[in-house]
């Protein structure tokens, strides 16, 4: 029976961990136990005492981490950037979304806005201030549709039966979800792009296999394994 390695993760990095599970289990004889969910959330089961050997998390929080003594100095791995996207359901006509005027226009034309937490998820908070910005917050507030994370807001919106949906998170996120599509990253004024770096817990039960895990994932060779999952370097 494998051993188990623990991962607390953003939910962008979901689709990239999955694809190299069966080659870190194979290698090492560890299973992965991931929970993904939005960075804040991620950070705060740390604190609590959750079990974790590996952290993927934004680099200002693993930094923060590393500073405060929970993360071990020097593991710390850049896994590349993500940027936040807008989503349609699969097989829907994709909006125009290239400039701030368009992108205002599909989401005022939009049925529902499906999008993650707006307090805790790295998306969630900026998409938030895109719509004040667009100064659409007020019209928007009947259709915003908040979920815990970027996952179970794609997930909820593959599912729904209404037409004409947006969705807005991580490009990871809007990628892995089946039923959904990824329009374009958010326009060059709204731009998010956030780098997510991987770190050995300082709890860490399985040190070794979290530094292996990491030197999977952050692998120089592995470029284009990161590129499908939608990192950029």
């Amino acid at each position: 029976m494998s051993q188990q390695l623990h991962v607390l993760s953003g939910g962008a990095a979901y689709g990239l961990v999955s694809k190299v599970e069966a080659r870190f289990a194979a290698d090492t004889g560890y299973s992965i136990a991931g929970t993904y969910s939005a960075v804040g959330a991620m950070r705060d089961q740390l604190l609590a005492g959750a079990a974790c050997d590996v952290l993927i998390l934004t680099e200002g929080l693993i930094a923060q981490l590393q500073a405060s003594g929970h993360v071990v100095g020097g593991s710390a791995r850049s896994l590349g950037t993500v940027k936040t996207g807008i989503a349609v359901k699969a097989g829907e006509p994709a909006p125009n979304v290239a400039t701030s005027d368009q992108l205002k226009a599909a989401l005022l034309n939009a049925a529902g806005v499906y999008f993650p937490d707006p307090i805790k998820a790295t998306a969630g908070i900026h998409f938030m201030n895109v719509i004040k910005q667009l100064g659409i917050a007020t019209q928007l507030a009947p259709r915003l549709r908040p979920f815990p994370n970027g996952a179970s807001a794609m997930s909820a919106m593959a599912q729904s039966a209404e037409l004409g949906l947006i969705g807005c998170t991580q490009c990871t996120e809007i990628l892995y979800t089946p039923g959904i599509s990824l329009v374009a990253a958010l326009p060059k004024a709204f731009e998010l792009a956030t780098v997510y770096t991987a770190g050995v817990s300082a709890s860490a039960a399985n040190p070794q296999a979290a530094v292996a895990l990491i030197a999977i994932l952050a692998n120089p060779y592995e470029a284009a394994l990161r590129q499908c999952a939608g990192f950029e370097e």
